[in-house]
């Protein structure tokens, strides 16, 4: 058995197809989508910022997410060192990027204990005391409650890493995908059945909807709409987990037979539909029950606006509190693993340790870093105000950091180096591998070289507060 085989049994691969576009798209399904992408399509108008983002999906996103796993699945390489092999001279790119998901994996699973947290307030019927004033910042300043559920969330995250790529991610990949799409599909039909008086004004889910779906331009300068667009155009890193170096792991454990052009199409339609379904789930249900006011609520949408909305609907808004939430945690739970895998492949690659090994080493990091962002709200806090403007805390500074700041500046690079260095070949010959016939192969071109690496300068731009 020669050294290339034992390296690729070391690192596993998925079984085929279906493994890898379920493993892709649980990924990018994520608190992105299930969270962010709702605040943001409310505080946004709805309409203007869906069909930005649809735009932005099939041209910005699969650009980025086409390059990342034919990086991947042609060097056979972790982030850490795909680069390296793709040009010597590039090797600073790679760490880069492996920098990336240790910083968002210490934070997102102090998130993802938020989540465990409430849903286990609506699993022992306490679902009410969650839309309390001063609930979720009592919660989240206490010492103790918050580091419990993260150490809770952190472990089942590292249990299924611990197993591998076939016995761990993709067994819960095909696990809890299509569980998650039905409860999705599920909540999104009732938020548009939704319906109330008690301010004196009826407001309907479909009304909701129609605000959702329905570009309103009307009274837009040119300026609201650059910030929709940044605004879509940031949220598609989170929605299709590129720029963290997980869609190159991924990619590196994709049999050669696998057709990445049906892949990338596959994911890209999977989690267009569930960031659509995700929005469609709250901005009804908000409008409905708290108006326009309510959909102005931002990043607390989720912790401090939605369980009021529960309230709101009686007897039956328990049974759907706790949906939604198994809901969010199965899709933080996917999100979470494969932040944590693009770390843990790094580590086998580069340092040469194996699975399990990599797997407690890297708990152990984010375990370190968690407690230090849980503390951030109690212990260690303080207020820093961020070069976009923004004042926040420790969790805040990691996420700018990683999402605001190293994305696009690895996502530009990545650019310029298959546009300008390597050569757009470099991707087209590994896409088109046995024949296949890649459809948008100009668009990519003309995408790598010029306008994705335009559109990301004008976003890390205004992520420094430029404009």
């Amino acid at each position: 058995m020669n050294m290339k085989t034992e390296q690729k049994q070391k690192r596993g691969s998925f079984t085929g197809s279906l493994g890898f576009v379920l493993a892709a798209a649980s990924s990018a399904v994520g608190l992105g989508n299930i969270w962010r992408f709702p605040y943001l399509a409310a505080k946004d108008g709805g309409g203007v910022f869906l069909l930005c983002y649809l735009v932005l999906a099939v041209t910005f996103g699969f650009t980025l997410l086409t390059s990342e796993i034919a990086i991947g699945r042609k060097t056979r390489q972790s982030p850490l060192t795909a680069y390296k092999h793709i040009h010597p001279r590039w090797g600073w790119l790679g760490v880069l990027v492996s920098i990336i998901p240790v910083l968002i994996l210490s934070y997102y699973c102090v998130i993802g204990g938020w989540v465990v947290k409430y849903l286990s307030a609506f699993l022992s019927f306490q679902g009410a005391a969650t839309a309390e004033n001063g609930y979720f910042s009592r919660f989240t300043s206490a010492q103790g409650a918050p580091v419990i559920c993260f150490i809770v969330y952190l472990s089942l995250t590292a249990v299924v890493v611990y197993k591998g790529v076939e016995k761990g991610i993709e067994r819960l990949s095909r696990v809890l995908m299509p569980i998650l799409l039905l409860l999705i599909i599920g909540i999104s039909i009732f938020s548009l059945t939704l319906s109330d008086s008690q301010s004196g004004v009826t407001r309907t889910g479909w009304q909701g909807f129609l605000i959702y779906v329905i570009p309103d331009f009307s009274g837009m300068s040119w300026q609201r709409f650059f910030s929709i667009l940044m605004d879509a155009m940031g949220q598609l890193f989170y929605s299709i987990s590129v720029a963290m170096g997980i869609m190159i792991t991924y990619g590196s454990y994709v049999k050669k037979e696998v057709n990445i052009v049906n892949s990338v199409n596959r994911i890209e339609i999977f989690d267009t539909l569930v960031a659509f379904l995700a929005g469609m789930m709250v901005v009804p249900a908000v409008y409905t029950f708290m108006g326009v006011e309510g959909m102005t609520a931002g990043p607390s949408l989720m912790f401090q606006a939605l369980p009021k909305v529960f309230h709101a609907m009686g007897a039956i808004g328990s049974i759907v509190g706790i949906t939604f939430f198994f809901t969010v945690f199965f899709a933080a739970l996917t999100s979470s693993v494969s932040i944590m895998e693009a770390i843990v492949s790094c580590a086998m690659d580069k340092f040469g340790m194996r699975r399990k090994r990599a797997a407690i080493s890297v708990t152990a990091l984010a375990l370190l870093l968690g407690l230090v962002v849980c503390l951030g709200y109690n212990a260690f806090y303080f207020q820093a105000t961020l070069p976009n403007g923004t004042v926040g805390q420790i969790l805040d500074i990691l996420d700018y950091a990683s999402n605001y700041f190293l994305m696009p500046i690895v996502s530009i690079a990545t650019c310029i180096l298959i546009g300008w260095v390597v050569k757009p070949d470099f991707v087209l010959d590994e896409v088109t591998q046995g024949n296949i016939v890649f459809g948008r192969q100009r668009l990519y071109i003309i995408m790598v070289k010029f306008i994705t690496p335009v559109l990301l300068s004008f976003l890390l731009l205004q992520s420094l507060g430029f404009f």
